[in-house]
């Protein structure tokens, strides 16, 4: 009798839930519980990649990372093993001077193994952005987004520049919750019409006032690159950064059911060819003696805006879409992505740290996360 009780039960939840999304029209959320509730994660996952569409990211010519003469000689500190065990990490790189002195992989990966960028893809497309800068299919930043989409050409939403989309401070409505199965971020990483989703949104506050971390800022500069570029932003960034940077590897970009990349995440590489974007700007835009993008894109993006946050403080951690921080006397900029997805780079020890994973630690007041300065910590420990 307790067996067909629970039976009917069960029978009514799956009704019941069926029911709520069919009435909510939020079909996209079955995507989400087969791919991820179901199998025990209640977020997404650094391997989830496989089962979304994806467009392909070209190379050419591979360029290797050179070796340092003392190469994995020295070894992570106790404190470093614990944080990378706790963590779940799966790659963890150290690249000074343009060499690798370390490198570590758990859990089954190596330096060709595939993981999601998450939202570290932001800092590749504000550099194609930078990129179609030097070519000349935009002007400046300053240039507006209705030049190039059409549902940007009247009211408030006018008034949005390139600029403010790569500050984060788009004024549009928009909430960042990765948790959320319901809200917006979910549905453009499981949905299906990422246009439909970010070109329609609303203005609701003036842009330009105030910094609020909104993953439609990059989508939407991904649509503007596609109309100034006339090419989808994998074509565009096999042509000017992943051939160019010699990657080691093809990759792949994640795409909506109309073939739009998931501009605000979902580079799938691995973590020597992440690194690559830490070496290009560590070195003013040029990459093995090839400028790729301005010099002045480069002190614009790794440096604070200055837009006051939500909270009405000035907001120093943030240029174009990379997070900024000093520490230790160091300036540190970098690339982040969701669990803790790193390309770390300390100009002062010309110094790159990529680390990969499956989860992070705490965000702190300050907007960075405990774990960034605890690898700071460790690299700076063994190497100086």
């Amino acid at each position: 009798m307790k067996m067909k009780k629970l039976f009917k039960a069960s029978i009514l939840f799956i009704i019941l839930i069926n029911l709520i999304i069919f009435l909510s029209g939020k079909s996209w959320l079955y995507k989400a519980i087969s791919i991820t509730y179901l199998k025990g994660y209640n977020s997404s996952y650094i391997g989830d990649y496989i089962y979304f569409d994806q467009s392909n990211i070209s190379t050419g010519d591979e360029q290797n990372w050179l070796l340092s003469d003392g190469y994995n000689d020295t070894g992570l500190p106790k404190s470093l093993q614990n944080l990378h065990n706790k963590n779940q990490s799966v790659a963890f790189l150290i690249i000074i001077n343009d060499s690798i002195s370390y490198e570590k992989y758990w859990r089954g990966y190596s330096s060709t193994s595939t993981s999601n960028s998450f939202s570290m893809a932001k800092s590749w497309v504000a550099t194609l952005i930078g990129v179609a800068i030097k070519d000349g299919y935009i002007k400046s930043v300053d240039q507006r987004v209705g030049d190039f989409l059409p549902e940007f050409k009247s009211g408030q939403k006018s008034q949005i520049t390139i600029k403010h989309l790569l500050t984060m401070s788009s004024g549009l409505n928009w909430s960042e919750n990765y948790y959320n199965p319901l809200g917006q971020t979910a549905e453009a990483y499981y949905g299906d019409n990422l246009k439909k989703l970010t070109l329609n949104l609303k203005s609701v506050t003036f842009p330009g006032k105030t910094f609020i971390y909104h993953s439609s800022c990059t989508q939407i500069l991904s649509f503007i690159l596609e109309s100034a570029t006339n090419k989808t932003i994998s074509e565009y960034m096999s042509e000017k950064l992943w051939g160019p940077m010699g990657a080691s590897k093809e990759a792949s970009w994640s795409t909506d059911n109309h073939g739009n990349e998931k501009a605000f995440c979902c580079i799938n590489s691995n973590a020597r060819d992440f690194a690559r974007i830490g070496k290009l700007y560590l070195n003013y835009g040029v990459y093995n003696n090839v400028r790729i993008i301005d010099s002045s894109f480069v002190k614009q993006a790794v440096n604070p805006s200055n837009i006051v946050d939500k909270n009405g403080l000035l907001n120093e951690r943030y240029g174009y879409h990379f997070w900024i921080t000093r520490y230790r006397g160091l300036n540190v900029f970098y690339s982040r992505g969701h669990l803790g997805q790193y390309v770390i780079c300390v100009p002062e020890k010309n110094m790159i740290i990529v680390r990969l994973g499956e989860k992070s630690s705490e965000e702190l007041p300050n907007g960075h996360h405990k774990d960034l300065y605890e690898y700071l910590d460790g690299a700076l420990e063994m190497f100086f």
